[in-house]
């Protein structure tokens, strides 16, 4: 078990507090195992003594069908008498009114409370309902690139990080597919196989859609738009266009249930001198870009948007909220927000003309105010600054 710190400091920060500790993010992302690294800095760091800790996994076949009432029968039943119980229940999700149950617990026994879930119907209006102010979330994501390069590091040598970026690129980030050396092919057939159980488990089967193969023509077409701008129509017209009628209420239903299950990301775009969210036109990135490669292909020329597609998810991991930026017709890759901070940053492969170059920081220098402004790109450059505007490799700012 190769330990992430960054999510067991912040959450253990709320130990021994009222809140209900809610983690969420798309499966097979380590939800489950930063319970368990939990579960061994109370052990080994608060002296918290075995009999006190209880935990449920309920994606095992053993609950299927239970419901709530039986569940919380089976917890009360190992509470412990003498002091406080740490209850962890993974995928708590998969038992209906799980809420109730969870609320009966905090506010009912002397407990303290993990839960974890990969779906966010997790933080619907029923959570909202039962566990209003006692809850605090946490989002779970894939490896980060610092991340990928400790694993790797437990098995092999790892290259300079600007070798290794296009590997993480490549093959992702989900956890699993890093604890040993894995080939491509591996590594895709074990991103497909948690696709797969995502699309049929907590979309297909939840939502009891009939049409798999239309929602999985518009996953494909996702996929491939990474990093552009489209409308849900854009998508009804692709499908008209391969004789497949799809309305657009039918088309945003879907992406809906994608963003839900964790898979996709959708990055509005923000209007700089109206100071205004635009409802049109958004961009999607993935919960990972080996999803990506595993459901379409390796193709060596999406690197540009897969690019933007690391940098966006680096952006989340810090805390940021993200958007597309406008500024009148031009376009900033993103603008990221969080609190009284903010970040503008333009993504490119490379930069090969002194035409392409201007385009890309005249975007920036546009902006007439003092937040910083980066130039992220994986070419060669002379130079670190460019009229106040920082130019960096994309691995250094992914791991400054």
């Amino acid at each position: 078990m190769i330990d992430r710190p960054l999510y067991v400091k912040q959450i253990m920060a709320y130990t021994d507090t009222p809140f209900i500790k809610v983690l969420t993010g798309v499966r097979r992302c380590g939800k489950s195992t930063i319970l368990d690294m939990i579960i061994e800095a109370l052990k080994n760091d608060r002296n918290i003594p075995e009999e006190r800790i209880i935990s449920f996994r309920f994606d095992l076949l053993e609950y299927e069908g239970a419901t709530a009432k039986e569940i919380l029968s089976k917890i009360k039943a190992r509470l412990s008498p003498n002091g406080r119980t740490y209850v962890f229940l993974d995928e708590v999700q998969e038992i209906q009114g799980w809420e109730r149950m969870v609320n009966t617990l905090a506010v009912e026994y002397n407990v303290d409370l993990y839960v974890t879930g990969s779906n966010s119907r997790m933080m619907s209006s029923e959570i909202s309902t039962y566990l209003t102010g006692r809850y605090v979330a946490f989002r779970i994501f894939t490896l980060s690139f610092s991340e990928y390069l400790q694993f790797k590091a437990s098995y092999t040598e790892p290259g300079s990080p600007r070798q290794e970026l296009a590997e993480y690129i490549r093959l992702g980030g989900f956890p699993a597919t890093h604890l040993h050396s894995f080939s491509q092919d591996e590594v895709y057939t074990a991103v497909r196989d948690i696709y797969s159980s995502t699309i049929f488990s907590d979309i297909v089967r939840r939502s009891q859609i009939r049409k798999v193969d239309q929602l999985e023509r518009v996953v494909k077409y996702v996929f491939s738009q990474v990093g552009n701008t489209f409308s849900a129509k854009s998508i009804a017209d692709y499908m008209k266009a391969e004789h497949r009628k799809m309305d657009n209420e039918t088309v945003y239903s879907y992406l809906e249930k994608l963003e839900s299950a964790y898979l996709l990301h959708r990055c509005s775009r923000y209007d700089l001198q109206g100071k205004s969210i635009l409802k049109t036109q958004e961009k999607f990135y993935l919960a990972d870009t080996a999803l990506r490669y595993s459901v379409l292909g390796y193709n060596a020329d999406t690197l540009a948007s897969s690019l933007e597609n690391v940098v966006y998810l680096e952006l989340l991991r810090r805390g940021y909220t993200v958007y597309v930026g406008k500024d009148g017709n031009a376009e900033i890759d993103f603008v990221a927000v969080r609190q009284n901070e903010k970040l503008y940053v333009q993504v490119t492969q490379e930069i090969r003309s002194k035409e392409t170059e201007k385009r890309e920081y005249d975007r920036l220098l546009a902006i007439h105010d003092n937040y910083p402004k980066y130039v992220l790109r994986t070419d060669d450059f002379a130079g670190g600054n460019y009229e106040g505007i920082h130019t960096m490799h994309v691995a250094d700012f992914l791991l400054g």
